[in-house]
């Protein structure tokens, strides 16, 4: 919702406050009973603040606001989600908790379900290795590097 042009959020709010849509081709406007789910990683207060989101739409969204932490802030839950994400078959050694474990995790749990998907299809054998999750969490400067393999 953060990112919701202002003219789309003059009409969502018109819609929430009007109860009344018009579809696109008709003439009449339709009742409508809608709840909104909505989700941001901004600060839609210092987005009022700029200018960039109506304050009155924030009043009308933040019925039942709920704040969910970032995964760094959120360790206990990092090696029990890398478990599983993992395909059958497929564990992580103790190495290798401890690397998801040290990251930062900017990219939240889809990162995290990407990286670990991705370290359980590339590793040799049945266990993912610490070396080989340090490996692909590189700085993303680092991206093309990542893909070309390693010398033996």
């Amino acid at each position: 919702i953060g990112e919701l042009p202002l003219p789309m959020q003059t009409k969502l709010l018109r819609v929430l406050q009007d109860q009344e849509v018009t579809r696109v081709g008709a003439t009449q406007p339709r009742k409508v009973d809608v709840r909104i789910i909505a989700a941001t990683n901004r600060d839609l207060e210092a987005e009022v603040a700029a200018g960039r989101f109506r304050q009155d739409l924030l009043y009308r969204l933040n019925v039942v606001p709920v704040f969910l932490p970032a995964l760094r802030e959120r360790k206990d839950e990092i090696v029990p989600l890398a478990r599983h994400f993992l395909r059958p078959g497929v564990s992580l050694e103790p190495s290798a908790e401890q690397a998801l474990l040290d990251y930062e995790w900017p990219g939240n749990v889809r990162e995290l379900q990407n990286v670990v998907q991705r370290v359980g299809l590339l590793c040799d054998g049945a266990s993912v290795t610490g070396e080989l999750v340090r490996r692909w969490l590189q700085p993303a400067g680092a991206i093309g590097e990542r893909t070309r393999p390693s010398a033996p």
